[in-house]
């Protein structure tokens, strides 16, 4: 079975409750089931992986680099300066987009470039949660029939 790669990184764990008039008030539960149910049409599974530390996002890249279709990544905070997760994802051949809940041009200027962005398949910014269903499509349509 093909897996999709879900991943978040430091205080997206705390979706649902965490600032939702910026983040909204969907959990991450809710973000995992929406990518599960739109790969689902292919047949697809999704493993998501959410930590707060860049070594553990690090190592979750590696660990499923050969064993995945693609990837959703939602680096939070690290899309600013996270090199060793841009290092990490130069190295993940399968297409990966890039997702934020919240429109990063509207919000304070350290936040209006990423680091890994350049390395993205594509980049989905600021339609909140529905952000995930639109990358998991975008990997559908990238990504050949398996």
């Amino acid at each position: 079975m093909s897996v999709v790669l879900l991943l978040n990184g430091p205080n997206l764990g705390a979706l649902g409750y965490r600032e939702p008039e910026i983040y909204g008030t969907d959990t991450l539960a809710d973000i995992e089931k929406a990518v599960a149910e739109e790969v689902a049409v292919r047949g697809w599974e999704v493993v998501s992986i959410q930590r707060d530390g860049e070594g553990d996002l690090v190592g979750a890249i590696h660990q499923h680099r050969d064993s995945t279709v693609g990837a959703i990544v939602n680096p939070g905070a690290l899309m600013i300066a996270g090199w060793s997760l841009r290092d990490a994802l130069a190295s993940y051949s399968p297409p990966w987009i890039e997702v934020h809940l919240s429109n990063v041009w509207a919000r304070e200027s350290f936040r209006h470039e990423s680091v890994i962005a350049p390395l993205a398949s594509g980049v989905v910014i600021g339609l909140g949660a529905f952000g995930y269903r639109l990358a998991a499509q975008a990997l559908l349509h990238l990504c050949p029939e398996t």
